[in-house]
């Protein structure tokens, strides 16, 4: 997952979902919006299908058939999936997977929607000023975000693991410093887009306050890609985390989190125990590819042309 520093402000538009050429107040954008979601039904069952990922972690404590940590019982380690009273069968250490893949949904749910909206915050305060003023501080912003972009996020994972040791705070991170560039660049273009439009201009023209015509004017019409794009890339941090975790730098034992249930997983592939792996791993698949699905729906639904 990259953009290159040197995309342009069309490109980057295009990938967000706005049309640049679209010269309308944010009154205008607002009809046929809801219409247009309902009608989307991968857009729809996508949003069903994350909301009831959000709720069944949110009540792990009173889903989960077992303690997420608890061995069951030694003997029962790897059994398969539909062993009575462990329905997705145990894993290595005989904890029940059933319960440890509804535990794990929080850590990595939380790890990545948090940091990313951080992010879509971020980058919405400087896209709007970088891409609505002129002068040296745009430039220096632009810069600095063009610098970040030259960060691998594996590398930055790992630098932050070595000074504040694995764990959430380390991930947070990671995602916020990778997830900013990319919205701020979709921000700033948009906002470059919109700035000398007739609608600005009309409001500049009856005396309208910078501050009034940046949130009032500009605001809407920018950040339904950043929300857009924002979505998108819960998807690709989602799998971003799981590899973090994956390679020891994310969650740590005993706690539930599906990227280390993979990698405990790996361990005993070739003990005949593929479901160890193959569990997290589809939650990892099935909820990343509802986050791009919804994200594309958003796009399609918030696109200002008809």
């Amino acid at each position: 997952m990259s953009l290159p520093a040197s995309t342009s402000d069309a490109v980057v538009l295009a990938i967000a979902g706005v049309d640049p050429s679209t010269d309308a107040s944010p009154a205008a954008r607002e009809g046929g919006r809801w219409s247009r979601l309902r009608s989307h039904r991968l857009a729809l069952a996508s949003l069903g299908f994350i909301g009831l990922a959000l709720l069944v972690s949110a009540f792990a404590p009173w889903i989960a058939p077992h303690d997420p940590n608890a061995v069951a019982d030694p003997s029962l380690r790897l059994l398969p999936p539909g062993t009575p009273g462990h329905l997705l069968g145990l894993d290595g250490q005989g904890r029940d997977l059933l319960s440890r893949v509804i535990w794990g949904g929080r850590a990595s749910l939380l790890s990545t929607i948090a940091p990313v909206a951080i992010a879509v915050l971020l980058s919405l305060a400087l896209g709007l000023f970088a891409g609505y003023t002129r002068g040296r501080a745009s430039a220096l912003v632009m810069r600095v975000v063009d610098i970040l972009f030259a960060f691998p996020m594996v590398l930055l994972a790992i630098g932050l693991a070595t000074a504040l040791g694995p764990g959430f705070w380390t991930i947070a991170l990671t995602i916020v410093f990778s997830a900013t560039p990319y919205l701020t660049r979709v921000v700033y273009a948009g906002v470059r887009a919109e700035r000398d439009k007739e609608y600005v201009e009309a409001a500049r023209a009856l005396g309208a306050s910078t501050f009034t015509v940046l949130f009032a004017e500009i605001l809407p019409n920018v950040a339904t890609a950043a929300v857009v794009y924002g979505t998108t890339l819960v998807g690709s941090m989602i799998v971003f985390l799981s590899g973090l975790s994956f390679l020891g730098l994310g969650t740590q034992p005993p706690t539930a989190d599906w990227g280390r249930m993979v990698s405990e997983g790996a361990q005993v592939l070739v003990l005949d125990a593929p479901h160890v792996a193959t569990v997290p791993a589809l939650a990892i698949v099935f909820v990343a590819l509802a986050f791009n699905w919804l994200g594309n729906g958003l796009r399609d639904v918030l696109d200002p042309r008809d």
